[in-house]
């Protein structure tokens, strides 16, 4: 059973609005996955992984959000 969460309208236009910023850092980022891709080797590509790591942190963020 899902637990019942009470926001302020003020707490829940904030949890909107972070959830709408980290909607619209998923081409940002994943434009910043092709573009390390694209140098090689990705066992050593440190933007590469940099990049991987932020579309996850960006994915967890949204779907806590939603």
């Amino acid at each position: 059973m899902a637990d019942v969460h009470y926001l302020s309208q003020e707490g829940l236009d904030k949890l909107k609005k972070d959830l709408a910023e980290a909607l619209a850092q998923r081409p940002v980022i994943s434009a910043a996955i092709a573009e390390a891709r694209e140098k090689g080797d990705l066992s050593e590509n440190a933007e590469y992984e940099s990049a991987r790591e932020a579309q996850g942190l960006c994915r967890i963020s949204a779907t806590a959000r939603k």
